[in-house]
């Protein structure tokens, strides 16, 4: 269940102790990319208070928006398990891919061919510059966990995604799943 090395495609769960970390608190990031010269992921539980429509009205859809991160906020990014309707997708892993042809998945949405459970949207990415990552690994700010809900995982409930992944690592871990996301306000 547990890896001690990154890459695409695993899912990187915030530490417990990342306490008051705006960005990263209770986060489970999707990596995207992962490499040599840096890493790229995006944040998969922590949905803002729009829907792509909001962001682009010609879009008739409800789709929510997903904080991806603190990098490049102002940019809109999706993750899709539908390479065969977007074209010019890149495969992370598991059958999950990242951007494509949005004119694409525009067209596909105002015809109802998209569901929730195919794409989910990013505003803003998590990015680590070389061997970043493996530095806040080494002084325990992640947890790497395989991805065992391989595709589907975009179609995962947010709300308490963190939660559950710090349950299933048990030991120690089960006393933080109960815990408030802020203990100082207990």
């Amino acid at each position: 269940m547990i890896s001690t090395k990154p890459k695409k495609g695993h899912l990187l769960i915030a530490e417990p102790s990342t306490i008051g970390d705006i960005s990263f608190n209770r986060s489970v990031v999707l990596l995207a990319d992962h490499n040599e010269e840096g890493s790229v992921g995006f944040i998969l539980n922590k949905p803002l208070g729009f829907t792509i429509q909001d962001l682009i009205p010609e879009i008739n859809s409800d789709f929510k928006i997903y904080n991806g991160g603190p990098v490049e906020q102002d940019n809109l990014y999706f993750i899709h398990n539908i390479p065969d309707l977007i074209p010019g997708s890149i495969e992370i892993s598991n059958g999950i891919y990242w951007g494509g042809d949005f004119e694409s998945a525009k067209e596909l949405m105002n015809q109802g061919l998209i569901k929730k459970s195919n794409i989910r949207f990013f505003l803003g990415y998590t990015g680590w510059d070389a061997h970043q990552l493996e530095d806040e690994l080494e002084v325990n700010s992640w947890i790497i966990s395989e991805n065992k809900y391989r595709n589907k995982i975009i179609g995962k409930s947010s709300n308490s995604f963190w939660k559950e992944r710090i349950m299933e690592l048990g030991g120690e871990y089960l006393i933080w799943s109960n815990a408030p996301e802020n203990p100082t306000l207990n």
